[in-house]
């Protein structure tokens, strides 16, 4: 049967499956398709169709370097399954986050040795996909991810010129509703303990105080440098291993929550940068500056500094020169975990430690540049994100059939591509500065408005 005829029967098939319930049902019953074109016999039950129909949600194992997460864990596979969804897994996924075929298997899904993405309805991934990859997607297909769009704009042409429908976590509108969706938060919590651990391994003393026979030793001291989800969380570390942890934050807003954590507000003498929603606004240069001189002492006094001030679709903001770390006493740490996208400190090289000679000549800083932070603990960042992305699907599946409301404050400001359209404002100005001799799709009108800033500490 040639691929064409075989299209047409499907339809057709799909069709006497959609119209069961005005049909007379009974064990066996089948289409026979004996004449059909090529003359070859094509006998389906009414259930083996269902299976053949059902909306395909594929898990791909990632491929990027140093990417350890996984989009769904056998957890999230029967909550999807529970929708009415087909789950396709890729062999070896959920190996590196600790999950195994057999679990998978387990919990309703089907493991195949390779996704063939064309005829997936639903993709479920972790880093931004590729050109190639989106392109392979027919048209109509959704995409349920981290997009990184501001960076990734060849793969948001790609999505749009397919006609594939994208949603990036990213974008997922800051209200208390979408909580459960908001990747973004949830990996920054892991980001932010695992840089507290970092620290500690590199740093040459104890973090907690110690009084011994032999004498006392103090606590070291912590600076943590931008309190959004993933500074609260380093804030709470460092001062669970016993650390003296101070914070700074451009927003006034944040004291309350550095106290509750039991740390120490450095209020500076700069005006106040929040935007409406609690997000942090970008200083200008001279502010920034001021910033700056500002906390150059508090960073000479600390043992360890963490910068986690970030800035979704932005360069990270300058925080701390490099005359600033050769001011830190030898042996002192620096986590920058802005690293990847530009970095808080000056020099940072994402992955790497990078060792500054103190001003005085008699040591050195390590300075540390995060990367893949989230990725470094696998298991319970899979098990956040595949949450995330779980929750954001059922907004859009009813009954096992997609169901996207546009009408839907979360739907409508989570997603990037529709229809050939680039629905994301900013992205859509991007990609036509990027590209300017092609016809960038223009963006369509929504009402659900996104922030220009998130707030500090978010990655």
């Amino acid at each position: 049967m040639s691929r064409k005829a075989a299209g047409e029967l499907k339809l057709f098939a799909r069709t006497i499956v959609a119209f069961r319930g005005i049909l007379p049902e009974r064990a066996g019953w089948a289409i026979d398709s004996s004449q059909y074109r090529s003359g070859q016999r094509c006998s389906w039950t009414a259930t083996e169709l269902e299976g053949e129909w059902r909306v395909k949600l594929g898990i791909p194992r990632e491929r990027r370097e140093g990417e350890r997460r996984v989009a769904a864990t056998p957890e999230t596979v029967k909550q999807l399954a529970g929708l009415g969804l087909e789950v396709l897994v890729e062999t070896g996924a959920g190996t590196a986050a600790g999950h195994s075929d057999d679990a998978y298997a387990q919990a309703g899904a089907r493991i195949v040795p390779g996704l063939d993405f064309g005829s997936l309805d639903i993709l479920a991934h972790v880093r931004p996909l590729e050109p190639a990859t989106a392109a392979a997607l027919p048209r109509g297909a959704v995409t349920a991810g981290l997009a990184s769009p501001s960076s990734e704009l060849p793969a948001v042409r790609a999505l749009a010129a397919a006609g594939v429908t994208s949603f990036a976590l990213e974008l997922v509108p800051r209200i208390s509703r979408a909580q459960s969706m908001d990747a973004l938060s949830s990996q920054a919590l892991v980001a932010g303990y695992r840089c507290v651990l970092e620290a500690a391994m590199r740093l040459p003393r104890f973090f907690p105080l110690f009084m011994t026979a032999a004498g006392t030793i103090p606590p070291a001291r912590v600076l943590v440098l931008g309190v959004g989800v993933a500074g609260l969380q380093a804030i709470g570390t460092a001062k669970r291993l016993g650390a003296r942890v101070s914070a700074n934050d451009i927003r006034p807003a944040s004291a309350d929550e550095v106290a509750s954590m039991g740390g120490t507000f450095i209020k500076l003498d700069l005006e106040t940068a929040e935007a409406s929603g609690g997000y942090a606004r970008e200083l200008s240069a001279d502010r920034g500056a001021l910033q700056r001189q500002l906390l150059a002492p508090h960073v000479a006094q600390a043992d360890v500094l963490i910068t986690t001030a970030a800035v979704p679709g932005r360069r990270a903001p300058l925080l701390v020169t490099r005359e600033m770390v050769q001011g830190m006493r030898p042996g002192s740490v620096v986590v920058d975990l802005a690293a990847e996208s530009g970095g808080n400190v000056e020099g940072s090289v994402p992955g790497e430690d990078i060792t500054v000679a103190t001003a005085d000549g008699q040591g050195t800083v390590t300075l540390v540049g995060m990367k893949d932070a989230a990725s470094a603990m696998p298991a319970d960042a899979s098990r956040l994100y595949a949450k995330n992305v779980a929750n954001l699907l059922a907004l859009m599946v009813k009954d096992g059939a997609l169901a996207l409301d546009f009408g839907d404050e979360v739907v409508a400001g989570t997603c990037l591509t529709h229809d050939g359209d680039v629905r994301h404002p900013p992205t859509a100005e991007a990609l036509a500065a990027a590209f300017p001799q092609a016809a960038a799709p223009a963006p369509a009108v929504h009402k659900t408005e996104q922030p220009t800033a998130q707030n500090e500490g978010v990655v």
